[in-house]
């Protein structure tokens, strides 16, 4: 599982910044079975938003 967090962006920007950087690419035996999680953090509304796909 690759986990990139944000703050005041929002939960596809965080997944296109995994894919976008080829983090997945140094985890290439586990492709296969990995998840990306983006989860970014709202300051004014103080809520939490994930968006969880598979690689």
């Amino acid at each position: 599982m690759l986990v990139e967090l944000k703050w005041d962006k929002s939960a596809d920007a965080a997944i296109r910044q995994v894919k976008k950087n080829c983090y997945p690419e140094g985890l290439e035996e586990y492709k296969k079975n990995m998840l990306l999680v983006g989860i970014n953090y709202d300051k004014k509304t103080r809520k939490h938003v994930c968006k969880i796909e598979k690689a």
